[in-house]
């Protein structure tokens, strides 16, 4: 299934997106004990799931994708964004020799994951403006992301057990002041500026990707590819990610993990192609879908 958050005049809700055929299906309607809120209903677990399943089957609730707006699948996570740095062969030397690299020095090839956040506030949804004038260096940079949403509480998770715990995926688009990242030293707060976390158009459940490894990452900016590459390319694949976090942490429904971003973003480009007022991004995996934001 796809699951969205969406909103209209009722406000927001969960839904079902059929996007070939053009349509949510309102769960508030077609199955109204199950919750409205994301990250309630990822925390009801299979049973949630279940139920929605059996409401596409009636018909119920169905409204024209159309007469929606799509906001961001989880529109106020509960926690910090869990972000991986460096995490492509191609893009960890992109952003070694970018100049921007606080680490410059070091190998461009981490030995363990790279873990950073972002804040909440940043995260907006489909079609909403990325804000370059919230960067007051204007570095605006983006990255294509494809994202982790854990379902089963997980702590002390071994790699052959990771999957399990995945509920589904989405995409993230990690907008980055480029400047601030590299003048803090550390890439929290170039990264968690208002505005600089879309997310979406949906969460995929995990049973529609067989193998997370066959899907492809691409981002074009006003219609130029800058971005292609295979999932298989991560240097820490999700099982070791989902290892790693969960032998130091907790993860509960709902958080996410942005896996990283690969070759092609602004900073790789001589000069760097920065984003600017007017732009449009878009970052596509299949079956998830295309998120599309302008910058403003």
């Amino acid at each position: 299934m796809k699951l969205v958050t969406f909103t209209d005049a009722g406000g927001p809700r969960v839904g079902v997106l059929d996007d070939t055929r053009g349509f949510v299906t309102d769960l508030s309607v077609a199955a109204p004990a199950l919750p409205r809120d994301m990250g309630a209903f990822i925390a009801a677990g299979q049973a949630a799931l279940d139920a929605a399943r059996a409401a596409l089957a009636t018909g119920s609730g169905r409204l024209p994708a159309a007469s929606v707006r799509l906001l961001a699948p989880i529109p106020r996570p509960a926690k910090n964004i869990l972000c991986v740095g460096k995490n492509y062969h191609e893009h960890a030397k992109e952003f070694h020799q970018s100049g921007f690299d606080a680490s410059a020095g070091k190998d461009a090839i981490p030995d363990v994951p790279i873990i950073f956040t972002k804040w909440p506030n940043s995260v907006t949804g489909p079609g909403d403006a990325i804000p370059s004038a919230n960067d007051p260096t204007d570095s605006v940079d983006y990255e294509g992301e494809l994202t982790v949403v854990m379902g089963a509480v997980a702590r002390n998770v071994k790699k052959a057990d990771a999957f399990r715990h995945v509920y589904g995926y989405t995409i993230i688009n990690d907008a980055t002041a480029r400047t601030l990242q590299h003048r803090h030293k550390q890439w929290f707060l170039g990264k968690s500026l208002d505005g600089f976390c879309p997310m979406g158009p949906c969460i995929v459940t995990a049973d529609e990707v067989p193998d997370v490894t066959k899907l492809q990452l691409q981002t074009r900016v006003n219609g130029e590819l800058r971005q292609d590459a295979p999932v298989s390319d991560l240097i820490f694949d999700i099982p070791t990610l989902i290892e790693e976090i969960s032998g130091l942490m907790t993860l509960e429904p709902g958080d996410l993990i942005a896996t990283g971003t690969c070759a092609g973003v602004g900073i790789g480009f001589n000069p760097p192609k920065y984003l600017k007022a007017g732009d449009s991004v878009s970052v596509t995996i299949e079956p998830i879908g295309t998120l599309t934001n302008p910058v403003s």
